[in-house]
């Protein structure tokens, strides 16, 4: 399914449940290249967006914990980490359905 509004990042921040699938759509709308990876810049708006506390921070951490290769980028192969990054440091409930 994917997301038509920020509406589904505002459920999962109140409590609801969003899809790994969910977050993978809301997550591209924030790759500006469209290069197919997320940067800590587009990580940081992304953050922002939720309206996250201290967006530079969580995004350098972000990207630190789901880079698994090291190049500065979350792909596709990496999003699980991200996945788990963000349910636990911004307060999204991902469910995997």
């Amino acid at each position: 399914m994917a997301i038509k509004s920020m509406n589904t990042t505002a459920r999962a921040l109140d409590g609801g449940d969003m899809t790994v699938e969910e977050f993978k759509e809301w997550l591209k709308k924030f790759d500006m290249d469209k290069d197919g990876r997320i940067s800590r810049e587009e990580l940081q708006r992304a953050i922002r967006s939720v309206r996250g506390r201290f967006s530079g921070w969580k995004s350098s951490r972000g990207i630190r914990q789901a880079d698994a290769d090291g190049d500065g980028y979350i792909d596709d192969n990496e999003i699980d980490n991200l996945v788990e990054f963000a349910q636990k440091r911004l307060g999204l409930r991902i469910v995997a359905f």
